[in-house]
């Protein structure tokens, strides 16, 4: 185990969550959120797949969640806490859904994201995801556009070196069990 650096644990999410997922939802996407129903559909559906990142002592601090649809995987959510944020956790519960992709065989994943939502753009683009083009009107709060992002196949030699040496970085500052 690294020193000096965060630990989260990353497991799948439960019923148990939920309430904890609903309030990070809330503080994330103000009221237009998911309904905790929502929630509870998506983890009993047999092609989502959705984790609960915690703390050491058992504190819910973010979640994700993607759908596997035969070669492909859409990621449908990644939020953080915001007091948990710029922790890398959002970055660990990434790494978890391409490391899932891997071994369920799906070559690419794909995801919407609001074309100001330039953390997560930045996020998803170093990891190897590119812009292929919007949606309009996609955010219904809002009106905004979303960008849609693609990664190439992950099983290519230029998706995988590139994944591992960013993976490296992000394991020298935060340790995911």
């Amino acid at each position: 185990m690294q020193t000096n650096v965060d630990t989260v644990i990353i497991s799948k999410m439960t019923p148990d969550n939920v309430d904890g997922v609903i309030k990070i939802e809330q503080s994330a996407y103000g009221d237009h959120h998911w309904s905790k129903e929502s929630f509870l559909s998506e983890i009993s559906n047999e092609l989502a797949k959705y984790y609960a990142l915690k703390t050491p002592d058992g504190e819910l601090a973010g979640y994700a969640g993607c759908w596997h649809i035969l070669e492909e995987a859409h990621i449908t959510t990644i939020a953080i806490a915001p007091e948990f944020r710029r922790r890398k956790y959002a970055e660990a519960l990434l790494k978890r859904i391409i490391d899932d992709c891997y071994k369920a065989k799906i070559k690419y994943i794909t995801l919407e994201v609001r074309v100001s939502n330039e953390p997560a753009i930045n996020l998803y683009s170093k990891y190897g995801f590119s812009s292929f083009g919007t949606r309009k009107g996609y955010y219904q709060d809002n009106n905004e556009d979303a960008l849609i992002m693609w990664t190439k196949n992950i099983f290519f030699d230029e998706f995988k070196e590139k994944y591992t040496e960013t993976i490296k970085n992000l394991e020298s500052k935060i340790n995911i069990q």
